[in-house]
């Protein structure tokens, strides 16, 4: 499946990356590269929106803990927000919901700044 990602900026300069589709190893290039040309405008903060992710794999699971490095290397917060069910048992089974703030809207994960 291809995997849609679209990026948005707000005026308190935080940043939004909606995914749609599957974060696996096919895809997880592309979402690296939109999780760098993100950090590259230095938002105060990136919001990962998973709410129309359908599957996600270790390969998908290594780039969003990438991601998360990244935001803790360059003092930028890194939010995940709107999980899918599916995505949200894989992070629950992998205890990463005490690793990285979930919020259950993009709305709830931006409200802060």
């Amino acid at each position: 499946m291809i995997v849609e990602i679209q990026s948005s900026q707000s005026d308190h300069n935080v940043a939004t990356l909606t995914i749609e589709g599957e974060i696996d190893m096919n895809s997880c290039r592309q979402v690296q590269a939109h999780l760098l040309d993100l950090y590259k405008v230095k938002p105060r903060a990136i919001v990962v929106d998973l709410s129309k992710v359908s599957y996600i794999d270790s390969f998908g699971i290594a780039t969003l803990v990438e991601g998360l490095q990244w935001g803790h290397n360059n003092k930028t917060k890194f939010r995940l927000a709107s999980m899918a069910p599916a995505v949200k048992d894989v992070f629950n089974i992998a205890n990463l919901t005490n690793v990285f703030e979930v919020f259950d809207s993009t709305e709830e994960a931006v409200k802060d700044f």
